[in-house]
């Protein structure tokens, strides 16, 4: 689930205020643990794609139906970790939302590239939330 704008704003603020205060420490915790992580688990889901391309062929060649099948779910499960894993680590970092620009004299100077439309329904949904909150705290 993404951050609200607020939520962005004071994480933002605690971000930098952690800078200020101890730039080693935030240079340490800068999330290369993660991309560590990340970077092992797409090594290992290709290790294991390769098993289960061994075992696949390995079972064709022994007449043996159940250790194909079994290589073929190893690659399968393989494929998906991978996969999610590559993605998540290749996701570009999520910036605040930029304000729009004004329109002055009727047109606008340069064309703005459309928003991804990934998470317009989710923003739709979020946004509404806080207006139901903001009428019932009145």
């Amino acid at each position: 689930m993404p951050l609200s704008e607020h939520e962005q704003r004071m994480l933002e603020q605690m971000e930098r205020a952690l800078y200020a205060e101890d730039p080693k420490f935030a240079s340490a915790l800068e999330g290369s643990g993660l991309r560590t992580f990340t970077r092992r688990r797409v090594y290992l889901a290709g290790a294991g794609f390769l098993i289960g391309i061994g075992l696949l062929m390995g079972g064709l060649v022994a007449r043996q139906t159940w250790v194909s099948v079994v290589g073929f779910l190893v690659m399968l499960a393989c494929a998906v970790v991978g996969v999610t894993a590559w993605r998540r680590g290749t996701r570009p970092a999520e910036q605040p939302a930029a304000t729009p620009r004004r329109r002055i004299g009727g047109r606008a100077g340069r064309r703005q590239p459309h928003p991804p439309r990934r998470g317009k329904v989710m923003d739709r949904i979020e946004e509404r939330w806080q207006r139901r909150r903001d009428e019932q705290g009145q």
